[in-house]
């Protein structure tokens, strides 16, 4: 599988690199998806970057925690893309691979160790027009396309 690139690489410009792991989580009804929305109001699915020699799981694990106070069981892999972007809030360049999963269950066990996100049960068709990063988008396309019509 070809790894999925959104964003333009510009040659003239150094990129911080930020490896992340992200989730498409579902109501049991599977109708709607969750999505993270941090203080500068944009929207992305639940997920963040790997810290030093964590696994796919750990991340996705530790991150829900901080993020949305689930425990988790990761379930089928989506696909990777990256994304090239500037980020206006941290004035930096960033060059993103990521790598994106379903959730296969989640339990609420506490408050989101991170108090400052918004999150929110949006329709898939509303968190295709929400969500800022051309990855998160394909990767919820790409669970609505391959895994909502098979399961």
């Amino acid at each position: 599988m070809v790894m999925k690139t959104f964003g333009l690489k510009r040659d003239d410009q150094v990129y911080r690199i930020r490896v992340g792991v992200h989730l498409v989580i579902s109501d049991s009804e599977r109708k709607k998806i969750l999505l993270v929305s941090p203080p500068n109001g944009s929207y992305l699915l639940p997920g963040g970057e790997i810290e030093e020699n964590e696994t796919h799981e750990e991340t996705a694990k530790r991150e829900s925690m901080e993020e949305l106070g689930f425990e988790i069981e990761v379930g089928q892999f989506i696909g990777e893309a990256e994304e090239y972007y500037y980020s206006k809030h941290r004035k930096q360049h960033y060059h993103n691979p990521a790598y994106f999963y379903i959730c296969k269950s989640w339990e609420s066990v506490c408050e989101p160790l991170e108090d400052f996100n918004q999150l929110e049960w949006v329709s898939i068709s509303e968190a295709l027009t929400k969500l800022k990063r051309g990855s998160h988008k394909w990767a919820v396309k790409q669970y609505e396309n391959s895994f909502l019509k098979t399961n």
